[in-house]
């Protein structure tokens, strides 16, 4: 295997690059180049996100693509960068992190953000070593797609490369880059980092920037007597709040809920340890290393809570008044249950609003856990069934019959004078028939370490139109097998 060398080559994609996250200062992060990889190949890469960028597929697709996005050839106007944050892992400080291997390259005319993780040593790469893994990188790459056809707010992830350079975890794998992208990587740990270290004037200048880059209408607001940073947390709250509903919706734990892994714009961020459920369990822990079961998925939107008052405290001394600071977070405990009882509503086909929804959506849920039901194959034969009339094939998830059957019972009395025909299309567009199960993207990263990218592709047309049918590929909404409850996932990426 051969290196490029020190001096690395330049390559134009005809991209155009802002640097708004760079005109902060150096106070905010550390200049660096990539460290190269050698023999880099391409794994996947999305068309859909290289739209987005401007990115042509004649670019996408070249060796100078190639060579940029594993960190090995610096793209004319870029500024790569490693930007200091800090944070609570676990519920408790740990002071400065960093990006300890993801590099940003800037910011394009667009307005996205593109960063490339697994791209080598930083200064805040701790003991690390700064790489991903083929492993993860796979899952990161995917989960961001399937998130996006989901619906849900996320970073997107333009390409992933693979390197045979060897790299040590459990035990020795390969390196691997994901190219991000994201309108911003900010996180409620980059606020953290500056007030713990009473840099209050950093503080102000990160807010300011945040605030008129993307929230210029907490400027405008009256709200709050006219105080942009306690709007500015409040508008955060209520994105994070949503983000919340939306994950609970689709069954979807995020692994490492710290507060550096939480963004300032309510996208999902940091696929490291994450699962969709297989059987409905509410208090399933999705990452092996969390062995309090913090980040369990019925924690979720407490966590989130939670987290939202360390940005609270981030915030206050430029909100300058903790009563202030707390109304401001207080709509969370509305807005996260309107949003979810609101998306719920849609997987029934609930048309209208109806006093008993509530108790409706507990109901099933209470006996999806009870029966240990898988969800997302539950819901989707439920919106067959309303189509059809047919029920029997959701009657033959439950164990508890006449359970279901008096849930049935209500659901039909609040349906009856619905238009069948309209609450069915509704449910098809709101519960997918594809989502990342932990086998599948197993599957696909077996395959991947003996050099066969196929499943990957795969997996990735049908994650990008979850709620489509795809005739021939039955196999990948089925059960999961045995094996699969015996996945670990843990936080070594």
């Amino acid at each position: 295997m051969t290196l490029p060398s020190d001096n690395m080559m330049t390559a134009d994609l005809g991209l155009a690059w802002n640097h708004g996250f760079a005109a902060l200062g150096p106070g905010f992060y550390t200049e660096l180049r990539p460290t190269p990889l050698p023999s880099p190949r391409w794994v996947s890469t999305s068309t859909q996100v290289a739209q987005l960028l401007g990115l042509s597929d004649a670019n996408l697709h070249s060796d100078a693509a190639l060579q940029a996005f594993t960190g090995n050839a610096l793209l004319p106007g870029s500024r790569a960068l490693a930007s200091v944050y800090s944070g609570h892992q676990f519920g408790v400080w740990a002071g400065q992190l960093g990006d300890g291997r993801a590099i940003l390259l800037g910011e394009t005319a667009g307005g996205l953000e593109v960063q490339l993780k697994g791209a080598g040593l930083t200064p805040y790469s701790r003991m690390g070593d700064g790489r991903a893994v083929l492993r993860s990188s796979i899952r990161e790459f995917l989960c961001s797609e399937a998130m996006h056809g989901l619906g849900i707010p996320t970073s997107r992830a333009l390409c992933i490369t693979a390197s045979p350079a060897p790299v040590r975890r459990e035990e020795t794998e390969t390196a691997a880059v994901v190219t991000r992208v994201a309108p911003s990587f900010v996180r409620f740990g980059h606020f953290e980092h500056f007030a713990a270290n009473g840099h209050d004037a950093q503080l102000r200048q990160l807010a300011d920037y945040v605030i008129d880059r993307y929230y210029p209408e907490c400027r405008a607001s009256q709200s709050f007597g006219g105080n942009a940073y306690a709007a500015l947390l409040h508008t955060v709250s209520e994105r994070t709040a949503t983000l919340m509903a939306a994950w609970q919706s689709v069954g979807f734990c995020h692994g490492v809920m710290n507060t550096d892994n939480m963004s300032i714009l309510g996208l999902t961020i940091d696929y490291g340890p994450f699962q969709f459920l297989d059987a409905f369990v509410p208090g399933h822990v999705c990452n092996h290393s969390d062995s309090q079961g913090r980040y369990a998925f019925n924690r979720q939107p407490n966590v989130a809570y939670w987290n939202m008052f360390c940005l609270a405290q981030a915030l206050l001394p430029l909100i300058g008044d903790q009563e202030l600071a707390k109304e401001a977070l207080e709509s969370f405990k509305t807005v996260f249950p309107e949003a979810f009882v609101a998306r719920m509503r849609n997987k029934l086909g609930l048309l209208q609003s109806h006093d008993g929804d509530s108790e409706l959506i507990d109901g099933i849920l209470l006996l999806l856990a009870r029966n240990g039901v898988d969800y997302t194959i539950f819901w989707r034969r439920l919106s067959h069934a309303v189509q059809t009339g047919h029920f029997e094939p959701v009657r033959d998830l439950f164990a508890d019959r006449a359970g279901l059957d008096a849930w049935m019972l209500s659901y039909s009395e609040q349906t009856e004078q619905s238009n069948k025909a309209l609450a069915a299309d509704l449910m098809l567009k709101s519960n997918p028939k594809y989502v990342l199960r932990n086998h599948l993207g197993e599957q696909a990263i077996r395959a991947a370490k003996l050099g066969d990218f196929s499943e990957v592709h795969t997996l990735q047309r049908l994650l990008e139109r979850p709620f489509d049918e795809h005739p021939g590929h039955e196999a990948y909404a089925d059960f999961p097998p045995d094996w699969a409850s015996s996945i670990e996932i843990s936080c070594s990426s």
